[in-house]
């Protein structure tokens, strides 16, 4: 039987160059509505649309339980991303691994946002580096997955900087902004990824 034990163990703390990389809590709050207010028009090209309602507490609050069942259960895992200084922690951005599939196809989807005052300072890229080894040595899958939109060349480079092979192009793939767009699609298996390493 799962746990709130298993969840710590499956979802860890990472630390690394600079930055700590863990699950969203309760108290986080306040930094997280900060961070997405005052970056909005930054995001609002490459994201869904989002409401006023989805920045309050009550939202938050049930969103931190949902990633800590999903987390459980082994279907989804979300992060928030840290820069360090010092004992000083400032929250800059997140990522999430969704869409956890086993069996036959052992995937995952990658996902990941950053706040515009932090962008272009390779910290994505960073991240993106840390997390691969939940992904392929604590979770055990054989390839994780992402997407983009074709003009979003800072994405592009952080999963190319990361190892991630563009193996094509979705049509209409993610309503984002209020219109179905085109992604490019990007891949790194298990086999690429210990070529990498090794």
């Amino acid at each position: 039987m799962f746990t709130f034990a298993s969840i710590r163990q499956t979802t860890p703390e990472i630390r690394g160059d600079g930055l700590l990389i863990r699950s969203p809590r309760q108290n986080d709050f306040q930094a997280w509505r900060n961070l997405r207010v005052a970056s909005r028009s930054f995001l609002t090209p490459f994201e869904p649309r989002w409401s006023e309602a989805e920045l309050s507490a009550r939202s938050f609050i049930s969103r931190v339980r949902r990633n800590r069942r999903d987390a459980l259960y082994g279907t989804e895992f979300s992060f928030f991303i840290f820069t360090l200084v010092g004992r000083r922690s400032t929250l800059v951005g997140g990522l999430t691994l969704s869409n956890v599939r086993r069996r036959a196809f052992q995937n995952v989807t990658l996902g990941y946002w950053m706040g515009a005052e932090f962008a272009g300072k390779g910290i994505m890229t960073r991240s993106v580096a840390l997390i691969l080894p939940f992904v392929f040595d604590t979770l055990a899958l054989h390839r994780i997955e992402a997407a983009c939109l074709p003009d979003n060349t800072a994405s592009r480079r952080v999963l190319a900087a990361n190892g991630f092979r563009e193996i094509g192009i979705a049509e209409h793939y993610l309503q984002i902004n209020g219109e179905w767009r085109d992604h490019l699609l990007f891949a790194l298996t298990r086999e690429h990824y210990n070529g990498l390493a090794g």
